[in-house]
């Protein structure tokens, strides 16, 4: 691995859940919740909750390339979300909980087409991988009450219920802390 810092932009459902996890691994050093993808310049949670814009929830990620790569950040991504559902994760439906990996430059695309055709190719999945893979546009940080949010809110029913487990899940998969 290089040396020096790398950010991945991946949408996985619920940016909130993708956060919690991100957070907890080695050598990420910061993950920021948003909005890409879409058509609405500055849009709300408001205005993403209505499906309309088009922009999906994302974290990105910034990462220490001496310490974790961006294949690693995207096995982590492919362990913690369904990428077989078409713009569903679990209870949360709709354009935005897409499965999406925002490349910044042509390597990361090129890592994630490859990884997708390993994973589709292995069958770890019974239905194909419908993560879209899409150059960068504008990221757009979500409102502060968004960041770190399972941090700020463990006893929130959504994070007992969902995040909770997930994080347990993928820390009993991988040892991750």
């Amino acid at each position: 691995m290089g040396n020096g810092y790398e950010t991945a932009t991946l949408g996985g459902g619920c940016f909130w859940c993708l956060e919690a996890v991100y957070l907890r691994v080695n050598g990420v050093t910061d993950v920021v919740s948003g909005y890409t993808g879409g058509k609405t310049p500055q849009p709300s949670y408001e205005d993403i909750c209505t499906g309309d814009t088009g922009h999906a929830e994302v974290v990105q990620i910034k990462f220490d390339l001496g310490v974790i790569g961006f294949q690693d950040v995207l096995d982590i991504f492919f362990s913690i979300h369904d990428p077989t559902t078409l713009n569903r994760q679990g209870n949360d439906i709709g354009t935005q909980y897409r499965s999406a990996i925002f490349y910044h430059d042509e390597t990361q695309m090129q890592i994630s087409i490859n990884t997708i055709k390993k994973l589709d190719e292995y069958g770890l999945w019974p239905n194909p991988i419908v993560t879209e893979i899409k150059k960068l546009g504008i990221f757009y940080r979500a409102e502060d009450y968004h960041q770190n949010y399972y941090q700020m809110n463990p006893n929130n029913p959504y994070c007992q219920f969902v995040i909770s487990p997930k994080l347990a899940k993928f820390k009993e998969q991988t040892g991750y802390q």
